[in-house]
């Protein structure tokens, strides 16, 4: 707590009081404040270090430029002595990286595809005028809704120009340099191939590519070219990573998760040219047929009487779920696993679909 920038209660521009910590990056840390003139909370993020405020100012200018309900609205900036700070909507949740890591193994295609529109979305309103988001990654994407994950917003647009220069450095100097940097540690996977083999270079396309890797982790569990030194020369050759086993192991996700990987495939087109712009990508994912239906969580209580292939899920509110195994998408669930659900109505039980085991404190 002593190192950080500030504490609770501190209060910053007669305005903003800081009421708790919420987490760091590379280039700032993030606290939750209270406005005390419009009576609402924020996030409050201040740069780490002098490196970081050379460019914080012409980042907030930046992404205060896009307004979408997919991207977390820029409220305020302002400068106390050599102190910069920006103000963001703060978003009740988590980040996707604390998804991916701590949630969820993998997720099912009807839901992937629902979350690659809506931060298609988000992305499209920003190349509308002119902002590109330069380092896309599911730390910079922030999640609400519960296992629903119906709340999503880009983060950081901005900001993510300041990250460049330290990337190309850790980039230069090789896997020892890029382990010891978590910008470029957590970035690289969502690098397109223009961006490593031109330094400080990102286009519109180059954000396309960084949607495509993220929705491609989403769906298998599995970042598409491996992580540190090692995913570069696979990220440059960009050779198609191998489509989930899972979509084609059940007729129930093979349609739907065939069409979202062919969608992914064309996000990692080593060409920039060919790969779809963020309008074509919208249009794209408005040919899915997903649902919006809430997801909820449970366990696996018990096998239907004398079948090994049905099962009952106990809800969190307490009431039996029926789900078939071929619902299931990713790893089959054992008696006591966590998993994530849509419930529809049946006879004599409720029916639940898809299905999605969730990690618990062993897989972290």
């Amino acid at each position: 707590m002593s190192n950080r920038i500030h504490k609770p209660k501190d209060c910053i521009n007669d305005r903003y009081e800081i009421i708790s910590y919420i987490g760091e990056g590379g280039m700032q840390e993030v606290f939750r404040a209270r406005d005390l003139i419009l009576e609402r909370e924020v996030a409050l993020k201040v740069p780490k270090n002098s490196s970081a405020e050379k460019r914080f100012q012409r980042s907030s200018i930046i992404s205060a430029k896009v307004n979408h309900p997919n991207v977390a609205k820029t409220l305020d900036y302002f400068k106390i002595g050599s102190s910069e700070y920006l103000i963001e909507e703060l978003i009740i949740g988590r980040d996707l990286k604390v998804v991916i890591q701590k949630e969820f193994k993998c997720i099912d295609p009807y839901l992937v595809s629902r979350m690659l529109h809506h931060l298609a979305k988000g992305l499209a309103a920003s190349h509308h005028v002119d902002v590109i988001h330069r380092d896309l990654k599911p730390s910079n994407v922030m999640i609400g809704g519960g296992a629903t994950l119906s709340e999503l917003k880009i983060t950081d647009f901005g900001i993510a120009k300041m990250a460049e220069d330290e990337i190309s450095q850790a980039i230069k100097g090789g896997d020892e340099s890029i382990s010891s940097s978590k910008t470029a540690f957590g970035a690289i996977p969502y690098m397109a191939p223009e961006t490593i083999e031109i330094q400080n270079f990102a286009s519109m396309p180059s954000d396309i590519w960084a949607l495509g890797a993220i929705a491609y982790e989403l769906l298998s569990g599995t970042k598409p070219f491996g992580e540190g030194f090692n995913a570069i020369p696979k990220i440059l050759n960009a050779l198609p990573p191998p489509k989930p086993k899972w979509i084609d192991e059940n007729l129930q996700f093979r349609t739907i998760g065939n069409s979202v990987y062919d969608v992914i495939l064309s996000c990692l087109q080593k060409d920039p040219t060919l790969r779809p712009t963020a309008d074509e990508l919208v249009s794209l994912c408005e040919g899915f047929c997903y649902s919006t239906v809430e997801r909820k969580l449970g366990k696996f209580k018990d096998f239907y009487p004398k079948r090994t292939n049905q099962g009952f899920i106990q809800s969190e509110d307490g009431s039996n779920v029926f789900f078939h195994f071929d619902s299931v998408y990713g790893e089959k669930p054992v008696i006591g696993s966590k998993v994530s659900f849509a419930e529809f109505i049946g006879n004599p039980y409720n029916r639940a679909h898809p299905v999605v085991v969730m990690r618990d404190s062993e897989d972290i």
